[in-house]
């Protein structure tokens, strides 16, 4: 079974978080953007923006502590207009508990 069927759920204003601890002994991520009728151009800064904030945020924490778990984020149309730091700060708070879980 998946992470998106199997794992536990982090609902947030502009995204969903998806975690569910893995075999592989790391953390694994991975970013699901839907059109929500954007442009590739506008989906594409989302992505970055989510990838980005996980990387320089949660990742390195998560693989330093040891902690294995897939992490999907998929993206919910408020994320379209959200800057940057509002969804670095708000994946930061769906995530903490991640390992934990």
């Amino acid at each position: 079974m998946g992470v998106l069927r199997g794992g536990a759920r982090i609902r947030a204003t502009s995204f969903d978080v998806f975690v569910r601890r893995s075999d592989r002994g790391r953390p694994r991520i991975a970013v699901i953007v839907p059109r929500y009728g954007h442009t590739a151009v506008a989906r594409n800064r989302v992505r970055r923006r989510l990838t980005e904030a996980l990387r320089t945020g949660w990742l390195g924490t998560a693989h330093a502590a040891g902690c294995g778990v897939d992490l999907i984020v998929r993206a919910k149309p408020a994320a379209y207009g959200a800057s940057y730091g509002t969804l670095r700060e708000a994946l930061d708070r769906a995530v903490e508990s991640a390992c934990e879980r």
